[in-house]
């Protein structure tokens, strides 16, 4: 029997099974951008990341040299050089036409036009035509190289040392750090209020707060960005400050109040006995006992601010010298995209902060965000 005190559940081996599938989902993906932070953009673009221990095979379209450089041998017309000019390349097979580009081995010689073409398999090609050839553009081929596995710092190079990245970091310290203290700070206040004080229209407050949990911040946004203007604030810090402390309330004054209320009833009752005042139960005994409710809502706070980048571009703007961190990766990669190497490299930027505030609170993480569920006020 499975409810038997002391007897072990046969469905724990589900359990583990999806507690290790649940922790392999989050794993790979980050190791795989892990890996290709350290790969250059042509590895990205031609091959995944599980293959980076590997020589991996590239399709490129290359040029000869320009026909000016042709020299006459034996009234022949002659271009020489090499598809891969001061690099190091391993041809597998090349081409002359798009729709057939691994068409001849390395060695062979393809036909095009008047002229015929020899590529050797380190790269070397020569060109020959009975006629003077003409025109500014070399021949175009299509070259099938295989390449050893190559590892760079580059990408961190680049989004470490670019310009502007400094200062960056320094504003995005000066939106998180007064946007995570000071939502606990009101939340704290609140959630003693509404868990050891009595007043009318409590209960509805707290259904109030229950029901703003679900409502998606994209939609305040404009109509607060108006209210800002208006009052004469703008794109400002103090702005964004406020910002970040609306849309961060709900769900702090929420955790915390299951926290407090959950705090023994005698030691406030005892207090009230003692003569203490509602802020001195709340300095003296409710803050010392709720830190690990206030640090797990910090990490939350803290992880949520820094990584933003929509409120920010709302309330600060792209403005030089108030653009975060996340807006000044976005420059870097570029109105495209397309910098895949330059993405990875500045995911893993970013998250070294938060990562050392996660690990520094995190055994009260789970106390914090439990301790509620458990007891009820």
């Amino acid at each position: 029997m499975d409810n038997i005190v002391g007897t072990k559940s046969s469905l724990t081996w589900a359990v583990n099974i999806a507690v290790v599938a649940l922790v392999l989902l989050w794993t790979i993906p980050t190791f795989g951008l892990l890996v290709s932070s350290f790969r250059d953009r042509d590895q990205i673009t031609t091959s995944g990341w599980w293959t980076s221990l590997s020589a991996s095979e590239q399709n490129l379209q290359l040029r000869s040299a320009a026909p000016r450089e042709a020299i006459e041998e034996n009234g022949e017309w002659v271009v020489r050089g090499n598809l891969f000019g001061e690099g190091e390349g391993n041809l597998t097979a090349f081409g002359v036409n798009a729709r057939r580009p691994t068409e001849f081995a390395p060695g062979a010689t393809a036909e095009r036009r008047d002229a015929f073409i020899t590529v050797e398999a380190n790269g070397d090609y020569r060109i020959t035509s009975v006629e003077q050839p003409e025109g500014s553009r070399g021949t175009r081929i299509f070259a099938t190289v295989v390449s050893p596995p190559k590892w760079t710092f580059e990408n961190y190079d680049r989004v470490l040392f670019s310009e502007g990245i400094g200062r960056s970091f320094i504003n995005t310290f000066t939106v998180t750090i007064p946007a995570t203290i000071i939502p606990i700070l009101i939340a704290a206040f609140a959630a003693y209020a509404l868990s050891w004080m009595e007043f009318p229209g409590r209960a509805l407050i707290i259904a109030t707060i229950v029901g703003l949990l679900v409502v998606p911040l994209q939609m305040s946004l404009i109509p607060l960005l108006k209210l800002h203007n208006g009052v004469g604030l703008g794109k400002s810090y103090l702005g964004i400050w406020l910002a970040h402390t609306g849309f961060g309330l709900p769900l702090a004054i929420y955790l915390l109040r299951n926290y407090i209320s959950g705090l023994p009833r005698e030691i406030i009752e005892s207090a009230r006995v003692d003569g203490a005042t509602d802020f001195e139960i709340f300095r003296r005994i409710v803050l010392p006992l709720s830190f690990p409710a206030l640090a797990s809502f910090a990490i939350f706070q803290f992880l949520w601010t820094w990584n933003d980048l929509l409120v920010a571009t709302v309330f600060l703007g792209n403005n030089e010298d108030q653009l975060v961190m996340t807006g000044r990766l976005r420059e870097l990669l570029g109105s495209r995209g397309g910098d895949w190497e330059i993405l990875a490299a500045s995911a893993f930027v970013s998250i070294a902060v938060p990562l050392v505030v996660f690990f520094a609170m995190q055994r009260y993480l789970v106390r914090g965000l439990l301790a509620g569920s458990v007891k009820g006020g």
